[in-house]
């Protein structure tokens, strides 16, 4: 809609998880070194949290599109609360054999396919988003299933969840499970000044120039997503669309106003914007 007005090659604030856009902050990079790290050395458990719309996905799929022919991945993306038969999302997972098999059957199978990897690049990595929505019962049954690593580090687990998967392995109950993760890291919100740095890389990726929002506007796109990448998108782009309309050059910080008013008036946003939301005048030499 608006990308060739800008000169853009594609909309710069998708919210899906591409890794081509991803911008390493501080905090992206030392979450992504502490994932490689746990890959590299063979850790049993290494663990990613964050706040939805961090930047997890997104660092995961970068991981996983480094790996390829390093080991035998297997993803679940989608983690629902009721998981049903663990073992049987596993194996799906690996695109293995499920149906119509009980549970020995299934730990049978799993542990003959992990036993399988004995070349360079075989060695088993199970990655679970969204890992927060596993019950402590699953928890502890993939800690059991980690056992199969008795004589070396034939597979390993990555969980990536929000701050409630941390807040549930550091209560008393999980020790055990604690006990195995070897590489760990929490990704905060992105600071005013990473903020803006990470506009200006989303729109250069797309083949724009940093210019095109006002640092006013960044600011305030900051203020209002408290830091999160995901809402940040959602805004800016939302803010391209309101300033095509009006045919600006400049995303300024009064598109970026009449934007958060008209969503908090006609939008499903629930939260009241902290920021003064009186209109303002529309000023396309704003810098």
């Amino acid at each position: 809609m608006y990308e060739s007005y800008y000169g853009l090659n594609e909309k710069p604030f998708s919210i899906i998880p591409d890794p081509k856009f991803l911008y390493f902050s501080p905090s992206h990079l030392m979450a992504f070194s502490m994932l490689e790290y746990g890959i590299i050395n063979q850790a049993g458990f290494t663990v990613i949290t964050g706040a939805i719309g961090s930047g997890k996905t997104t660092l995961v799929n970068h991981l996983l599109a480094s790996m390829q022919g390093e080991a035998r991945i297997g993803l679940i993306s989608h983690t629902p609360a009721n998981f049903g038969n663990l073992l049987e999302w596993i194996l799906m997972a690996f695109g293995q054999p499920f149906e119509g098999a009980s549970y020995p059957a299934l730990y049978k199978r799993f542990c003959d396919f992990v036993a399988s990897g004995d070349r360079p690049g075989s060695r088993v990595v199970l990655v679970i988003d969204e890992a927060q929505n596993l019950q402590i019962d699953r928890l502890e049954e993939l800690r059991m299933l980690s056992n199969i690593n008795r004589d070396r580090m034939m597979m390993q687990l990555v969980l990536v969840g929000q701050p409630e998967l941390r807040d549930m392995l550091q209560s008393s109950g999980m020790v055990q499970f604690a006990q195995r993760v070897s590489s760990d890291f929490h990704l905060p919100e992105l600071e005013s000044r990473e903020a803006s740095k990470y506009i200006n890389h989303r729109i250069r990726v797309a083949g724009g120039r940093p210019e095109l929002f006002s640092n006013p506007a960044k600011m305030m796109l900051h203020e209002e997503a408290r830091g999160v990448p995901r809402i940040i998108n959602v805004l800016a782009d939302r803010c391209l669309v309101y300033a095509y309309a009006k045919s600006a050059k400049v995303v300024s910080s009064s598109i970026v106003r009449k934007v958060l008013i008209d969503r908090q008036r006609h939008g499903i946003a629930a939260r009241i914007p902290r920021l003064p939301l009186a209109p303002a005048a529309y000023n396309p030499m704003e810098t």
